[in-house]
């Protein structure tokens, strides 16, 4: 059984309960994915899994896709259609990838409302930054002469080891990876418009590719 699927995040919005609770959400667009390739641990792979790829709404077509690509979804007979985006999910249970087969639709529907769930996705990019906005380092004295306001301070010894010990905290790229959140809720599945409202923070800027998951605990 998959239990997984691609979506897109689509922004935040506001559920209202009949008491008059309101709730914050963040809606995805989960699906309609397809299962592009099958792979079993009885097989070369070694381990169950499908990869399923993301049925947009303007089609991809077959001649606009690299080669290496063209001969990936030829090897699926025509039964799928390319796709932009192609996850990788587990499979788990006794039987495996045995119930899976390729060209299968993977629906929004395998959610419920309260299901706990997983998401990954890219963290939003803020670019290069310092240690006080990357690593919430705290500044210096601006008074009495001080230079050393913004700077990071003292990264390693002079005699020994006389050198920057790997995985000091410093100034670099800040954002922009893979970023899992876990104990997620579902707080609404609308089918018909492939939309899933969960309550909680969700990773990356809206438009962005996440992986939904139900959770493992």
């Amino acid at each position: 059984m998959i239990n997984g699927i691609i979506g897109k995040k689509v922004g935040m919005t506001q559920l209202f309960a009949p008491d008059g609770t309101v709730t914050p959400v963040t809606v995805i667009k989960a699906g309609p994915c397809v299962v592009v390739q099958k792979k079993s641990a009885a097989g070369r792979d070694g381990y169950d899994a499908v990869q399923i790829g993301l049925v947009e709404d303007r089609p991809v077509k077959l001649k606009n896709v690299t080669k290496p690509m063209q001969g990936h979804f030829e090897k699926t007979g025509g039964g799928t259609p390319p796709t932009r985006v192609l996850k990788e999910i587990r499979l788990k249970g006794e039987n495996g990838s045995g119930e899976v087969n390729v060209g299968d639709k993977v629906l929004v529907d395998q959610f419920a409302e309260g299901d706990k769930i997983e998401l990954v996705g890219k963290s939003k990019g803020r670019g290069f930054q310092g240690t006080i906005k990357r690593h919430n380092f705290n500044r210096g004295p601006e008074t009495h002469g001080s230079m050393n306001v913004r700077r990071p301070g003292s990264i390693g010894q002079s005699a020994y080891p006389s050198r920057v010990i790997k995985g000091t905290r410093s100034s670099g790229h800040m954002g922009d990876k893979r970023v899992t959140v876990r104990g997620l809720t579902v707080a609404r599945v609308d089918v018909e418009n492939n939309l899933l409202m969960v309550r909680g923070a969700v990773p990356g800027p809206n438009g962005s590719v996440v992986v939904v998951r139900k959770s493992a605990k």
